[in-house]
Parts: C-alpha cells; sequence; structure tokens
C-alpha cells in the first residue's frame, strides 16, 4: 500500500499524533532520498510546534491546520534540497546553538574535530588565536567558550558572515573581535609574531567535484566551498609572519587532500606536521607548528 503523503494527513490535524506524522513523514522523506529522514521529520514538526524532541514525542493532541499546513512547506522544501539548517534556521555545534541562514556556510559536524585539535595546540594562558573565514562563528566562538582565556580574532571576506557571526556572539555572550577583510589581512598588525594559533575551515571543495555534491551542500555558499587547496597554500605561506615560534596553524581540509597539504604545511617551514582523521576514519584536519 502506498504511503500517503503527510501534507494531505497533516491536515486532517487532531486525527494524527505528532509521534505518527513523524513516522509517515519519515517514510515520505526516504522515499524522496533524503538523507537521516527521521531526524529531519522530528527537527521539522518539533519546530512547528515550538517543543523540543521530548515534547513532541510527549504530546497527545493533533496538529492544527495551520501547523499541518506549515510542516507540509517544510517536508516540500527538504524533498528538494533545501539543507535542514536553513528551514530551522538553528544549528548545534559543539555547546553552542548557532544561528544560521542561507548565503553563510552551515558548521558540520566533523568541523568539531578542528576545534579539538586547536584546543590541543594551545598549551600556554592567554593565548591569542586568530580564525579565518570565521562564517557563522562556529569555530571561533568554541574557542573562546571552552578557553576563556583565549584573545580570539575572526576574519572573514562576507559581510553578510561577520554579521552573523556578531549575532551569534551575542547571543552566547561570547566576545570575539569579528574583521572582515581577505585571510589575515585585517588582523592588527601589533600582532605579528605573537598569535599563537592560526585556526581555518577554508573552502576546499574542488570545482570538478561540486556536480557530485549533496543537493544541500551546494545549497551552500559557493565562496565558502570552492577552493581546492588554494587557501591552504595562502594561509601556510602568510602564517608565518603572524605566529609565535612554536605558533600552529591548524586547518580543515578534503578528505583526499591529507598527504598534499600535509607537505604544503612541511615545505613553508612548519614542523610536527600531522593529519587528523575524523569519526569516520577520514582525513580532516592539517596541523604543525612553527620552527
Amino acid at each position: 500500500m502506498a504511503t500517503p503523503d503527510p501534507r494531505e494527513a497533516t491536515e486532517r490535524g487532531a486525527s494524527l499524533r505528532p509521534s505518527e506524522v513523524v513516522r509517515r513523514s519519515a517514510t515520505y522523506l526516504e522515499r524522496h532520498g533524503v538523507d537521516s529522514p527521521r531526524t529531519s521529520a522530528e527537527v521539522l514538526l518539533a519546530g512547528v510546534l515550538e517543543t523540543d524532541r521530548a515534547g513532541l514525542y510527549a504530546r497527545a493532541e493533533g496538529l492544527t491546520t495551520a501547523q499541518a499546513r506549515a510542516f507540509g512547506r517544510a517536508l516540500c522544501q527538504r524533498c528538494t534540497g533545501v539543507p535542514l539548517q536553513h528551514l530551522t534556521g538553528r544549528q548545534a555545534f559543539r555547546h553552542l546553538d548557532l544561528v544560521v541562514r542561507p548565503g553563510v556556510f552551515v558548521p558540520r559536524p566533523e568541523t568539531e574535530v578542528l576545534v579539538d585539535v586547536a584546543l590541543q595546540a594551545l598549551d600556554g594562558s592567554v593565548p591569542v588565536v586568530v580564525d579565518v573565514g570565521t562564517g557563522t562563528g562556529a569555530v571561533a566562538l568554541s574557542i573562546k567558550h571552552e578557553r576563556p582565556d583565549a584573545s580570539v580574532f575572526a576574519t572573514d571576506l562576507s559581510a553578510e558572515a561577520i554579521a552573523l557571526a556578531a549575532q551569534n556572539a551575542e547571543r552566547h555572550g561570547v566576545e570575539v573581535r569579528l574583521l572582515p577583510g581577505d585571510l589575515l589581512s585585517p588582523v592588527p598588525p601589533e600582532l605579528l609574531g605573537r598569535v599563537d594559533l592560526v585556526v581555518s575551515n577554508p573552502p576546499y571543495v574542488p570545482e570538478e567535484d561540486v556536480a557530485s555534491l549533496p543537493a544541500e551542500v551546494r545549497a551552500d555558499s559557493e565562496l565558502a566551498l570552492l577552493g581546492g587547496t588554494t587557501i591552504h597554500r595562502r594561509l601556510a605561506a602568510e602564517s608565518p609572519r603572524w605566529l609565535r615560534p612554536g605558533g600552529s596553524l591548524v586547518m580543515e581540509i578534503a578528505d583526499t587532500q591529507g598527504d598534499e597539504v600535509r607537505s604544503i604545511l612541511a615545505e613553508s617551514g612548519f614542523r610536527d606536521v600531522r593529519v587528523v582523521r575524523d569519526l569516520a576514519g577520514r582525513d580532516r584536519v592539517v596541523a604543525g607548528s612553527l620552527r
């Protein structure tokens, strides 16, 4: 028997408990090739009902007509590849609940490994950190949140990203100095030779690989996606004049770029260069210390 279209089922409102709406909607999303269909259905419905996952399953009453229609619209958008985070306007990242929006790169769970490696590199007190290409502020804000003694600067070429990072910083009461501009160029010159850590999740998708990406990834800004190893090379060349002796450069990479970026850092004067894998066992971060 065909699975009922949840847009029609939810129109009947009170006839279905939210748990049943989730079940039918997850099946519907799966039929349309959506990744993690049950999670998507739960998150979207919880957003419409303004509750959390526990409240969703505890609720006995059905949806109102307005709620059903809002949920149906969200399901349709999710089926066309609109990222779940663009529909909810939120993304969890480590200990933070970030506001996200179209036009600014949505932080991915694997980038939490980048923050892990960055924090491990901070072995002194009151460290100076520069996050290059901050986007939503996920990396910079997480470092400051987990190392309150750090002095954190964050740059981005996109004015929209800087504005969103500022919103997230205010939302969490985290103080980070946000600087619009290209890579390290907006960093105050008095920090030359004094930075403990340069960290970045740069755009690293090769242009020829874009067509193979999931639709929801392609929905992100091209400025934040495309680049290959171009930015890695620039940061490896530009970071040494900003870093103190022994300071670190930590960058996220595509899972096919480990050997190349490791060589780039070694050729640029970094020592103890290593490739760190993510929880899925894929190369994800390259880190090195300045000689």
